[in-house]
């Protein structure tokens, strides 16, 4: 939770926050009776965050949540459990786009600790880490999400998981 006279300071000052976005899912139902109706609004305010500095990172806080990245994904698009409540989502003005929310979870994450040049995204030169889904997370509806599957994991360009069994 910030102080909404305090948001405006981590533009001023280059503060960058780190979010894990399924806390506001996972707290939404009993936030309001702790924090109160005024201070309720300022508690998971990500999107207004992002609007700081252009990039906000995002992780999975495991193990107080579940360690999936794709939670961490539906929770910043949608705002929403993964039962799909509330319906129209929690705060949903400060829900992320699908690309704002993917760039929290690999670019802006590793640029977090300072590791941009070598991970969160596929370039030339970089650390190999990828997954391959089979769902594009960018286009599928929202209640897919949720129920996406990992085909393919490759960590350090060297595959560790493989249900494509595709040979190198």
């Amino acid at each position: 939770m910030v102080d909404p006279r305090d948001i405006g300071m981590f533009g001023q000052n280059s503060i960058i926050p780190s979010i894990q976005a399924t806390h506001a899912t996972s707290d939404m139902r009993w936030a309001s009776d702790r924090l109160g109706n005024r201070r309720i609004r300022w508690a998971y305010a990500y999107k207004n965050l992002l609007d700081q500095n252009g990039w906000l990172p995002n992780g999975t806080d495991f193990p107080v949540e579940k360690i999936s990245p794709l939670l961490s994904f539906y929770a910043a698009v949608t705002r929403k459990d993964i039962q799909g409540n509330p319906e129209k989502g929690f705060q949903p003005e400060n829900s992320l786009s699908r690309e704002e929310a993917l760039r929290s979870i690999t670019i802006w994450a590793a640029k977090a600790g300072f590791q941009e040049n070598m991970i969160g995204s596929i370039d030339i030169g970089k650390i190999a880490d990828f997954v391959v889904l089979d769902h594009d997370i960018m286009t599928c509806s929202y209640n897919e999400i949720p129920i996406i599957k990992v085909l393919m994991t490759v960590v350090g360009g060297e595959k560790v998981f493989d249900q494509l069994r595709i040979k190198n």
